[in-house]
């Protein structure tokens, strides 16, 4: 599994997981310091790739040091300033899309945004605590195969919830817990990911992920938060339509760049600000 570290105080995640370098947290006072470090850390382990989550008034810096934007996302800080995924490739054929991936991207895109979500199933929705941690962990152990976090680790779980961090949403049958997801919060920056869907096989195709994601969008509303964005697999375009139909907006490609389901996929970004 990757790890998290920090160089500054700048919050990284690396490992051969995802052969890459992850920036989720950029300081601005680490400066031109990170920048080759990263490269540093990156040509030791012979990762292929390095993402950068960074405010849109460091992307001159991240441009001028070989970075390229692969999304962007208006309004992530506090509903005020954009934020840059950025990227640079040390293995370039990391940076070549399929023709096939990019006839899916552009036919996603040509949907209607903002259909909404049907609410035509009456399942039950909720926010899950610490004692479920375990039936969490083994329905996302059915779902994944790989995941870029350990969401498989009931003890993750509980740690993630007890630090407040993260909240968890289930979706049930009766009694049965049937489907997942997540919202990652970032309280200081106003900010929120839409992440970590996971439903059974038998179930899928009735549109849970869009219910899932009403309840977490109306909770998300009710704490304030200003910006909700998601991370979705490109080869999965199911979840995309559902972002799409609930009227979030495409954002960039993350090419070849999260190992889930037992491969490296790209990644499409969305985003929604929910103060316009």
């Amino acid at each position: 599994m990757d790890r998290i570290d920090y160089i500054g105080k700048s919050c990284i995640q690396h490992g051969k997981d995802n052969n890459r370098i992850y920036l989720l947290k950029y300081r601005e006072e680490d400066g031109n310091g990170l920048l080759p470090r990263l490269d540093e850390m990156a040509c030791e382990n012979g990762y292929g790739k390095i993402i950068a989550k960074v405010p849109a008034s460091a992307q001159p810096l991240f441009l001028q040091n070989g970075y390229q934007p692969e999304a962007y996302i208006p309004g992530f800080f506090d509903g005020v300033e954009g934020m840059f995924f950025m990227a640079k490739y040390m293995d370039t054929a990391r940076m070549t899309i399929p023709t096939e991936a990019l006839s899916v991207l552009a036919g996603l895109l040509s949907w209607p945004n903002g259909n909404g979500v049907s609410k035509a199933n009456k399942l039950s929705t909720g926010i899950m605590n610490p004692e479920q941690t375990g039936e969490m962990a083994a329905l996302y152990r059915q779902v994944f195969k790989t995941y870029p976090f350990p969401i498989t680790d009931a003890a993750y779980l509980k740690q993630t919830m007890d630090e407040g961090t993260v909240i968890y949403y289930g979706v049930w049958d009766g009694e049965r817990l049937i489907g997942l997801s997540s919202a990652e919060l970032d309280r200081d920056a106003g900010n929120a990911e839409m992440t970590d869907f996971a439903v059974l096989p038998e179930y899928r195709g009735q549109n849970l992920a869009g219910l899932l994601l009403e309840t977490m969008e109306e909770d998300m509303a009710k704490l304030s938060f200003k910006t909700l964005y998601t991370i979705a697999r490109l080869n999965n375009p199911g979840m995309n339509k559902t972002f799409i139909k609930q009227g979030y907006h495409y954002s960039g490609l993350l090419k070849n760049n999260t190992n889930i389901s037992g491969q490296i996929e790209s990644m499409t970004v969305f985003y929604k600000n929910l103060m316009l």
